[in-house]
């Protein structure tokens, strides 16, 4: 069984950058592994993924600042975000697609959640 535990939230200010991890426990070869947020009053949405090759894919508004990549040996995953934004401020999620199947774009097409990291972002 797959489980997930993220770390390496925080209060950060504007322009600052944090590294979150994201813990992995159990056999994810078969899968695509990601990153979601969801801020205060918004929907859940994707910000990067890495798919079972090791090739990275970002959302059209994050690939100049977020970075995601996968240590295969620590069995972590991280997501690098650098100049720190308001915006950001978010609870950001660890997520597991399915085995076999493309990277998950849509929170209902996740199979496996971790209980997210909150990223707050001030002015």
């Amino acid at each position: 069984q797959v489980q997930l535990a993220e770390s390496g939230g925080g209060s950060v200010q504007t322009g600052g950058s944090l590294r979150l991890s994201c813990a992995v426990s159990g056999d994810t070869r078969s899968r695509c592994m990601g990153w979601f947020r969801q801020a205060p009053g918004k929907e859940r949405e994707t910000v990067a993924h890495i798919d079972r090759f090791g090739d990275p894919f970002y959302t059209n508004s994050e690939k100049d600042r977020f970075t995601i990549s996968k240590d295969n040996v620590k069995n972590v995953l991280y997501l690098q975000i650098n100049n720190l934004r308001p915006d950001d401020t978010a609870m950001y999620y660890c997520a597991a697609g399915h085995p076999w199947t493309a990277c998950p774009g849509l929170p209902n097409e996740v199979d496996i959640w971790g209980q997210g990291t909150q990223v707050t972002v001030s002015s």
